[in-house]
């Protein structure tokens, strides 16, 4: 799906066990064995751990690109830097928050509240933006400050 592959690849060239790396996440290693199965879908925040973990970035762990990290990248999300990247992402595109919401199959009322910053934008539809209209995770969350078109065969 998302990250599976690049998530136990990345794990196991480490040499880290699931365990350990649950207890850094601060979650149970059988919550994390069933993120890294795909079981369960892992929330954004833990993704963002694991990639801050291993210092590479969400456009890598999706596969958009074979760059681990980008340079300069910050490590927390800022949600209303977030807040305001997706509104201008949505702009951009000339979408009202209804035909994004259409797209990502939400509620516009979600688009509402991800663009007013009350809530992080949900793996799911992070995922969909980015791999639809090829544009980088990293930027959309303010890891980075420079749009990045994405490659997703």
């Amino acid at each position: 799906m998302y990250y599976k592959r690049r998530m136990n690849e990345i794990r196991t060239l480490n040499d880290i066990s699931q365990k350990i790396l649950a207890e850094k996440m601060q979650i149970s290693p059988y919550t994390y064995s069933h993120y890294e199965t795909e079981d369960t879908i892992i929330p954004l925040k833990h993704l963002i751990t694991f990639c801050h973990f291993f210092n590479i970035s969400l456009d890598y762990i999706f596969e958009f690109t074979e760059t681990e990290n980008y340079p300069n990248a910050k490590t927390e999300v800022d949600i209303k830097l977030s807040s305001n990247r997706l509104k201008e992402f949505r702009h951009s595109l000339k979408l009202s928050q209804q035909e994004l919401s259409d797209n990502l199959k939400v509620a516009r009322s979600i688009i509402s509240e991800y663009e007013s910053g009350h809530y992080l934008i949900s793996l799911h539809a992070l995922y969909t933006i980015c791999k639809t209209y090829h544009y980088s995770a990293d930027y959309l969350l303010g890891f980075i400050d420079k749009p990045k078109l994405i490659n997703n065969n």
